[in-house]
C-alpha cells in the first residue's frame, strides 16, 4: 500500500469539521473471469468487464470531528434504512486497513448510508458496486478536506486501488464500458494494483451491448467470493487456469476491437462455465448453479441456434444469468424472454442492464 500512503492527511482538531459525500457506483460482469488472490488484494489472473448501468450502489458518508480522540475510526452503517451490523463489521474492518492512505479516518465519526438496485449478495457483484462506491467517497473526501485528487485521472486511479482492496472486482467498477485489471501484455500500463480503462478497444458493435440479468434466486451464496476466492489459491487446476485466462483474454480483446460476435461469445461461455467449474473441482467442491440456471443457459442456446441471433450467457459467482447481446436485436430478445425465461426467473424478476458510464457523484446543493 505504500504507493498511496500519506502521514500528512491529518486534520486540524482545533477546528469544527463536517460534510457529506456521495456516489453511485455500478456493478460489473466479468467477460474474463477474476477466480483467485494473492498477497493483498492481487489477482492471479487478469480479467476484463462490462460495466452496468441499472446494477448499482448508491453510498452516502457523512462526517464530523469525533468528540474524543482514538485509533479507529466510529462508524454507524445503514442498509437499506436499517442499522446492519454484519455489513457494519465488515466495513470497519475495510477503514481500519485504509489508515495509512487516509489517516484522518481515525479522527471522523462516519455515517455511511447505502442502498442497492439489485439483490445483495446473490452472486452479482454486489462487493463490486459497495466497495466502488466505497472508494469514491473516501477519495472524494479527501478531495474536500485537503484539496488533493483534483485531476480526474489521479482521482480515479486512487479511487480504483482504494476499492481493490475492498473487493478486487470493486477496481473495475470505477471505469465505464470495459475496464481490465491485472498485468497484461496487451496493455503494457495495466496493473495488479488497480484497472484502467480499456472502452478505447470496443468496436461500435459492442458499445450499446445489453444485459439482461434473469434472476434465479434472491438469496445469499452458500458461499462467498472471498471463501471462493481463497479455496481456488489451493486448487490442483490453478496453474493451467492462469494460463488459460491470459490466452483467453488475448482472443478477447482481439475480438472486441474487431466486432466479432461469434468468438465473443465463444470466449464468454467457455469462462463462465470455467468459473463454475473450478468451483466444482475444488477441494472442498462446491455448486452455486441451481436447476434453472442451467434451464435458462440451454433456452439461450437453443435460441440462438433457431435464430442466429448474437444472444450469449455469462455467469457471476452465483446461480443468475447474465444474458448479453446486442441492442439490435432488442426487440426480438424480449420476445423470448417474456415467452421462454421470465418462467424460470425467481418471482419473473429479472434487471434489463446496458454498458453504462461509470459512476456518478451525487449532488446534494
Amino acid at each position: 500500500m505504500d504507493r498511496y500512503n500519506n502521514p500528512d492527511l491529518v486534520l486540524p482538531s482545533s477546528e469544527s469539521i463536517s460534510g457529506k459525500v456521495g456516489w453511485k457506483s455500478p456493478s460489473n460482469i466479468a467477460l474474463v473471469k477474476y477466480w483467485g488472490k494473492y498477497g493483498n488484494q492481487l489477482p492471479l489472473n487478469p480479467s476484463i468487464s462490462f460495466t452496468l448501468s441499472q446494477a448499482y450502489t448508491q453510498s452516502m458518508i457523512e462526517y464530523s470531528l469525533k468528540d474524543q480522540p482514538s485509533e479507529k475510526p466510529e462508524l454507524d452503517f445503514y442498509f437499506e434504512g436499517k442499522l446492519n451490523p454484519k455489513f457494519s463489521k465488515r466495513v470497519k474492518i475495510y477503514l481500519d486497513s485504509l489508515l495509512e492512505i487516509f489517516p484522518f479516518l481515525k479522527q471522523l465519526k462516519l455515517t455511511i448510508n447505502t442502498d442497492n438496485s439489485f439483490p445483495h449478495s446473490s452472486g452479482i457483484a454486489s462487493s463490486a458496486s459497495s466497495m466502488s462506491a466505497l472508494a469514491l467517497c473516501l477519495c472524494s473526501m479527501e478531495k474536500q478536506l485537503f484539496g488533493t485528487l483534483d485531476d480526474k485521472d489521479e482521482f480515479m486511479q486512487k479511487a480504483s486501488f482504494v476499492a481493490r482492496l475492498g473487493s478486487g472486482s470493486a477496481s473495475r467498477s470505477i471505469y465505464p464500458k470495459l475496464a481490465l485489471w491485472g498485468e497484461s501484455p496487451d496493455f503494457p500500463e495495466a496493473s495488479n494494483l488497480y484497472a484502467i480503462p480499456t472502452k478505447a478497444v470496443l468496436h461500435d458493435k459492442f458499445r450499446r451491448f445489453r444485459d439482461d440479468i434473469l434472476i434465479v434466486s434472491r438469496e445469499a451464496k452458500s458461499i462467498s467470493s472471498s471463501d471462493g476466492h481463497m479455496i481456488m489459491s489451493r486448487h490442483r487446476f490453478k496453474e493451467p487456469r492462469i494460463s488459460q485466462a491470459k490466452k483467453r483474454l488475448h482472443f478477447l480483446l482481439k475480438a472486441l476491437k474487431e466486432g466479432n460476435y461469434q468468438r465473443f461469445g465463444e470466449i464468454v461461455e467457455k469462462e463462465a462455465l470455467t468459473l463454475h467449474g473450478m468451483m466444482m473441482t475444488a477441494t472442498p467442491a462446491y455448486l452455486l448453479m441451481e436447476p434453472n440456471t442451467l434451464k435458462i443457459i440451454q433456452e439461450i442456446q437453443n435460441f440462438r441456434n433457431r435464430t442466429g441471433l448474437p444472444v450469449f450467457f455469462s455467469l457471476d459467482a452465483g446461480p443468475n444469468v447474465h444474458m448479453l447481446y446486442p441492442k439490435s436485436v432488442e426487440e426480438k430478445v424480449k420476445v423470448f424472454v417474456d415467452d421462454r425465461l421470465v418462467k424460470l426467473c425467481k418471482n419473473g424478476e429479472y434487471i434489463k442492464d446496458y454498458l453504462g458510464s461509470g459512476p456518478m457523484e451525487l449532488d446534494f446543493n
